[in-house]
């Protein structure tokens, strides 16, 4: 029996302007698509234009310059389109979507859809709805008492998985899909019999627990940093935004 960890999965990563998810911008953007372990990867790539300033501490992450996106980049109506049109024929063909910090790179392309093209992420998945597995979820949930820190770079690191070119987003959608077969794998006798409907459903509750959790450690801390529930996507979008 070939369990959901061993099987296709496909992968979304963005690189953006900053970390603001009702502000920000998309400036690159990839798709991974894995049919088995040790296969071949299928790389769908979008550089964009966002039509706003760059920040030079967003350059320095992953390297982009406002010159050369304004030179290479493509008007992100098109690009926010082609999109959401492949992870809609990804879930239709029943391939689960590996997103790192999926509240993030999702509610971006929401904001997106929403900015360029009158849109929601939403409306792509009328029927077949989105199976997302998030490595940063699934992994404070099996293994919540391990100390250290939970970003992409960390988990590679913890689960053996070879991160090259960090902060390009084919490079770290590719890593964040094999983080997820060594999560499977590890945690085989855990996840093998959910399935990733199953599994979306519980990372929402997950999520929440562990959104509540850090929420009431920045109240212990004297901080008033607020801390969203919600998973895989923000569902509110203020007005100014």
């Amino acid at each position: 029996m070939t369990y959901w960890y061993e099987g296709p999965l496909a992968a979304f990563d963005t690189e953006t302007t900053g970390v603001d998810v009702e502000t920000d911008r998309i400036v690159s953007a990839a798709v991974v698509v894995q049919d088995a372990p040790e296969t071949l990867p299928r790389v769908s790539r979008w550089l964009v234009n966002p039509g706003v300033p760059v920040p030079a501490g967003a350059t320095a992450v992953h390297g982009l310059t406002e010159e050369h996106l304004q030179r290479n980049g493509r008007w992100p109506a098109p690009v926010m389109f082609e999109i959401a049109e492949q992870l809609a024929e990804h879930a239709a063909r029943g391939r689960p979507l590996v997103v790192m910090n999926a509240p993030f790179d999702l509610t971006l392309l929401d904001r997106e859809l929403r900015r360029h093209r009158a849109s929601s992420l939403e409306r792509w998945f009328p029927s077949v709805p989105l199976r997302v597995l998030d490595p940063r979820v699934l992994d404070k949930h099996l293994d919540r008492y391990r100390k250290g820190r939970r970003t992409l770079t960390d988990l590679c690191a913890h689960y053996g998985v070879e991160l090259e070119g960090a902060h390009d987003a084919a490079a770290d959608a590719l890593a964040a899909l094999e983080v997820v077969r060594a999560l499977g794998r590890r945690f085989a006798t855990r996840l093998e019999r959910l399935s990733p409907a199953e599994l979306h459903t519980l990372q929402a509750d997950w999520h929440a627990a562990q959104a509540r959790g850090l929420q009431s450690w920045f109240a212990r801390n004297g901080s008033d940093e607020t801390v969203d529930t919600e998973w895989p996507l923000r569902p509110e979008m203020p007005a100014a935004a």
